[in-house]
């Protein structure tokens, strides 16, 4: 008899072997239930998973695990949205809650005080734009300056302050807006000190170069910092009351230059190497209000809207709970209370970087990641301006600076340059011409100045213990003279003979002598060095001129803050730009000092409005996160602008007023006209 279990064992064998066949058609199964995974065999252990098929796969059911994934991807995909919503709506909320905080901190004694700090650095910047055009009659006598030299001084300062405002305006969004300021200032303060000592040419503009590198980057720091402190109906007006400071720097720095300057005997020397003349003193002067600024922001806090930025944000509450405590403190509301309880702000990747890497690795090694990272974060804020919804506006922005600043600058360099011409063709019409006079054994004992001499004949004279200013001799014959004690300013002899005569102790160089005849003569003991030329007077017309055109920008600051918000900032820019524009149509008509340094008044008078609108529109248009790197870019912009038309327009001074005005009517035209282009800032909010 068969066994039972055998012939049904063989049944169930080729059953089994088409059970695996099933992806061929094969729908039977076998009556054993399917194994579990540890249960393969070793023969099937590394099969391609891939190859396998489950069973529920010919009617269409998923795999469990491809359930599995595709639950956990929507799952992933959900958070992904439900986070990007959320930042979103943090992004779209901390404009407006900050506004609102701001609003329920009012205005008061807080930023009066931070106004009163801040200004004194913006007065800073102002008196650096000064300093250098006051110092240089007196300085060249000290240090021997050519023109070229003086060029390159001049030059170099505005350099410094275009390099400064992009550097610091790029580290003010990552390192903070006080920080930034406060190295700045120290920069700035250490170098002008450091200037004011300096007896050689190549340290004296090393010193006034990284000097000016310090001050570059107060503007835009200034504004951004403070503007972040107001809410948005005191904003226009605020910043326009602040622009107030420039104006007293320009002030400051004529007055004292005025009042010290002219004094050449003030100071000291220690021999022929060291000289501490007048002109150093009014260096060292200058400084008062960066050190006091300096002293000052040590007290003020960092902008809360900075900290917030950087999820700082605990740092942020409790600068704002001292900013609300303090102004109804002082307005006598002491029991109000400082609502907000919390402001939530996303950390950014940038910052999740910096203390993964700032954990591991040397001291050096952390110090290189982190200003290696800063820097690569600053020139990636700077490339971000050109994002596409920012591009075009920043465009805008800066022809508007550039045009503004091209004119404003230019003219600011012409208007002192005309005067000192005009002085100058006034003096020549003067000068007392002597034509073929002869004079023998004659003692001049008394100053000369103002004289030209032609075809002249000096025997035997003797010039003692005299001055001579402007005076030049041609064609002359000198024969057995005697010079002694001799100082000149602008004196020449030109295609003269001079026989036989004796210089002692004078300044009467050889370089003097243009294309003279010498013939044995002697120079015993000569004068050397520039500081023991003869002593210019300063004209205090120039001193004057510089005072009245600080002091015309009032009226304009007074006018741009009562109307900035009651018009927009728009009107102002344009309406100002395109008025300084008909301004210098005048200056065609203007032939004497007098009408020329009214129009230069008038003329800085309409433009100051511009400038006012144009920086805080700068302010208002830009997010946080950018909003000093673009004040600095734009900033650094208008004194490479302000550079180029200095150069340009010092070139035709004395040559045609026709290019230098034109060039001034045509940027500003241009100017005002595109300032209409850009979207209108009074009712925004700081984003």
């Amino acid at each position: 008899m068969d066994d039972p279990f055998q012939n049904n064992m063989a049944q169930q064998q080729p059953n089994y072997g088409e059970g695996q066949g099933q992806a061929d058609g094969y729908g039977y199964q076998t009556d054993y239930p399917a194994q579990d995974e540890d249960a393969r065999s070793d023969a099937t252990e590394g099969a391609d998973d891939d190859e396998q098929m489950y069973e529920g796969e010919y009617q269409g059911v998923p795999h469990p695990d491809e359930i599995k994934a595709a639950r956990r991807a929507a799952r992933a995909e959900a958070r992904r949205k439900a986070k990007e919503a959320e930042l979103e709506a943090e992004e779209e909320q901390l404009p407006e809650q900050y506004e609102s905080i701001m609003e329920d901190c009012g205005h008061g004694r807080f930023q009066w005080q931070l106004f009163s700090v801040l200004g004194l650095a913006l007065m800073a910047e102002g008196v650096e734009c000064f300093v250098v055009g006051f110092v240089l009659p007196s300085a060249e006598k000290d240090m021997c300056l050519s023109n070229a030299d003086k060029g390159m001084l001049g030059l170099l300062v505005y350099v410094g302050m275009m390099l400064g405002s992009l550097v610091w305006g790029g580290l003010a969004d990552k390192l903070g807006r006080k920080q930034c300021l406060l190295y700045a200032l120290a920069i700035n303060v250490i170098f002008s000190f450091l200037s004011s000592f300096a007896q050689g040419y190549g340290f004296f503009l090393f010193f006034r170069l990284c000097a000016g590198i310090g001050i570059g980057g107060v503007v835009p720091i200034v504004y951004t910092y403070f503007s972040e402190f107001l809410q948005m109906d005191k904003r226009g007006e605020h910043l326009s009351w602040l622009c107030m400071f420039w104006m007293f720097g320009g002030l400051y720095a004529a007055f004292t230059a005025w009042g010290i300057i002219p004094h050449y005997g003030w100071g000291f020397s220690m021999g022929t190497e060291f000289q501490f003349h007048s002109w150093r003193v009014f260096v060292l002067v200058t400084l008062l209000p960066s050190l006091i600024a300096l002293a000052g922001l040590f007290f003020m806090p960092e902008s809360p809207r900075y900290l917030l930025e950087t999820a700082r944000h605990d740092e942020a509450w409790m600068i704002l709970r001292n900013m609300h405590d303090t102004n109804w403190r002082a307005k006598g509301e002491p029991e109000r209370v400082f609502t907000v309880s919390q402001i939530k702000t996303p950390q950014t990747q940038d910052d999740e970087f910096i203390e993964i890497q700032s954990e591991t690795g040397t001291a050096f090694q952390r110090f290189t990641v982190r200003q290696m990272t800063l820097v690569k974060q600053v020139m990636k804020n700077m490339l971000s301006l050109t994002s596409p919804e920012l591009r075009l506006t920043g465009l805008f922005l800066a022809i508007i600076w550039f045009t503004l600043s091209f004119s404003y600058s230019g003219l600011s360099v012409w208007f002192p340059d005309m005067v000192k011409m005009m002085q100058f063709e006034e003096y020549e019409s003067k000068t007392k011409v002597f034509h073929r006079e002869k004079v023998e054994r004659f003692h001049f004992n008394f100053t000369l100045a103002n004289q030209l001499h032609k075809e002249g004949e000096y025997i035997h004279d003797r010039f003692s213990n005299i001055e001579m200013k402007g005076v030049k001799f041609e064609d002359s014959l000198f024969e057995n003279c005697y010079f002694e004690d001799v100082r000149s300013t602008d004196t020449f002899f030109k295609n003269c003979t001079i026989k036989n005569t004796v210089f002692y102790n004078t300044d009467l160089w050889k370089e003097k002598f243009i294309d003279c005849r010498l013939e044995n003569n002697t120079f015993l003991h000569p004068k050397k060095g520039c500081h023991l030329n003869f002593e210019e007077e300063n004209d205090i017309l120039i001193y004057m001129v510089s005072f009245l055109g600080s002091l015309s920008v009032l009226p304009g600051n007074i006018v741009s803050a009562l109307f900035m918000d009651r018009f927009g900032r728009i009107k102002v820019i344009g309406a100002s730009m395109l008025a300084s524009a008909g301004c210098c149509l005048f200056l065609f008509v203007c032939f004497n000092q007098g009408s020329l340094i009214f129009f230069q008044c008038l003329f800085y008078t309409l433009c100051v409005a511009a400038w006012n609108s144009l920086e805080v529109i700068t302010v208002e248009l830009y997010p946080s996160a950018k909003r000093c790197t673009a004040f600095g870019v734009l900033n650094g912009l208008s004194k490479f602008a302000a550079i180029v038309s200095s150069f340009i327009f010092g070139k035709f001074v004395y040559i045609t007023r026709v290019i230098p005005i034109l060039f001034s009517l045509a940027s500003l035209v241009c100017g005002g006209l595109l300032s209409q282009k850009i979207p209108e800032t009074r009712e925004f909010i700081l984003q």
